[in-house]
């Protein structure tokens, strides 16, 4: 089972969801780390290659931002609650320079 390794501030903003989000962000997180796929995702490619977004619909709508293609992680590049019906800029920017960290980071090793 691969570890989650949280990046940024990512657990700390899951930690602020309500507890059934909480829950559910958890469970979701679980399939994955089996290898399995959770209940209701989509690609996140605007934000990079192999990125996928959870989407969570209890007590509001929340997202959890992450990618799994890395052997020895999965890494969770954020975790925010969703106003409106398109992902706001400033979530995807941000998502999108974790991942680009991450990614200097792997070519590093």
């Amino acid at each position: 089972m691969k570890i989650i390794d949280w990046i940024g501030n990512a657990y700390e903003s899951l930690c602020k969801f309500p507890d059934s989000a909480k829950q559910e962000a958890g469970y979701q997180l679980h399939l994955v780390q089996t290898g399995e796929a959770p209940t209701d995702w989509k690609p996140m490619k605007t934000i990079g290659q192999g990125v996928k977004e959870i989407r969570i619909n209890e007590d509001g709508a929340y997202r959890v931002i992450y990618v799994a293609k890395f052997e020895e992680a999965i890494y969770v590049l954020h975790a925010f609650p969703k106003k409106t019906q398109k992902t706001a800029k400033k979530d995807i920017d941000l998502a999108r320079e974790r991942y680009k960290t991450l990614q200097r980071e792997q070519v590093k090793k």
